[in-house]
Parts: structure tokens; sequence; C-alpha cells
């Protein structure tokens, strides 16, 4: 190609990327926003236990509600893990305890079911069903017991979407889709002593 050729090509590509930027700007913008939050985590330390309440706000995107309104089920997990600090070596797991919840619809009686457990049941509407995962206060990480040393703990906790759980096609077919990404971690200190 000759040089005026390319130095023409070259023009035309540098005119072209300003609309490229704005088309996938228009493009970001358009997109269905997906966002979970945390929007409260506390630790409560008594006499009787060590105990965390939290509180996140779901958005789920338009066609993971899609996906339950035609019989998919979904879980969400919340993780609370206690490490004790140590500085000579990795620091030690005190507590790890898990929750998981399975939402899904039912369409001949057009309820949603929540599973916690083994147990079930049944809301009126998905933002019932929701409310029930999206809180929890005075779950209980530490029993009582011996009182706890007084090095250094902190918490890692979080909230999310378990794409294990769905079947595997769709895991498959999900790939890289950040979409269905939802998930909130959060590290925070922990006095154990009083």
């Amino acid at each position: 190609m000759p040089a005026p050729e390319r130095r023409r090509a070259f023009i035309a590509l540098l005119a072209s990327l300003p609309l490229a930027g704005w088309v996938a700007s228009a493009r970001a913008q358009s997109a269905p926003r997906v966002s979970m939050e945390l929007q409260n985590l506390q630790v409560q330390r008594t006499d009787e236990a060590l105990s965390l309440s939290y509180q996140v706000r779901v958005d789920l995107p338009k066609d993971l509600e899609d996906a339950l309104l035609k019989g998919l089920s979904i879980v969400f997990v919340a993780r609370a893990n206690l490490y004790r600090s140590r500085w000579y070596w990795t620091d030690k797991p005190r507590v790890e305890a898990e929750r998981r919840w399975r939402l899904s619809y039912q369409p001949l009686t057009r309820h949603w079911r929540v599973n916690i457990d083994g147990l079930s049941r049944s809301y009126d509407s998905l933002r019932e069903a929701m409310g029930v995962m999206q809180r929890a206060g005075q779950w209980r990480l530490i029993e009582p017991g011996p009182p706890p040393d007084d090095r250094e703990h902190y918490l890692e906790f979080s909230f999310e979407l378990d794409k294990d759980e769905l079947p595997r096609p769709l895991q498959l077919s999900l790939g890289g889709s950040s979409d269905w990404n939802l998930a909130v971690q959060r590290r925070l200190p922990v006095p154990l002593n009083r």
C-alpha cells in the first residue's frame, strides 16, 4: 500500500475512534445496572456470644428474574469467617459459618419459595422472598464458652449468588458474563476482648 493511502487509512481510523468511544459509552449507559451493595455489617460481642448482623441490597438482573419465572432455582450464600491474626504464620481460622437460601418460583400457586436448612416458606412476591435473605440479625458465630484470647481477630463476610448450584449448561453458557456476578465482600476487625 502506497504511503498516501496508508496516511488516509490512518486518518480515517483516528476519525472513527471518538465515534467508537461514544457508542461504547452509550451501550454501557443503556446496559441494565446489576448491583449488590452491603448496606450494614455489625459484629456484637456480649457475655453470651459473638453475633453478626448484616443488610444487603440486591437488584436482580432482568434475565435472572425471567429465568426464575421459567423454573430455575438459585442459591444465595452468606459466609462469615473469623480469623486470629498471626505474624509468624498464616492467620488461624476460628469460626466458619455459612447460611444458604434456595429461591424458586412455583407457577401453579404463583408463590415464591425460599428454602433454608430444610425448611421452606412461601411468599406472595419476589420482593418479600428476597427480603428474608437480604438481612440477618443476631447470627451467632461463637457460642458461650471460655473467653477468647487477646490477640487480634478479623471477620471476612461475603454474600453471593452461588453459580455452582446452577445447572451445568447454564454455567457454561454464562462464561464471563458479569450480569450474574452478584457478590459483596467485606473484612473488618473484631475486638473480642472486653
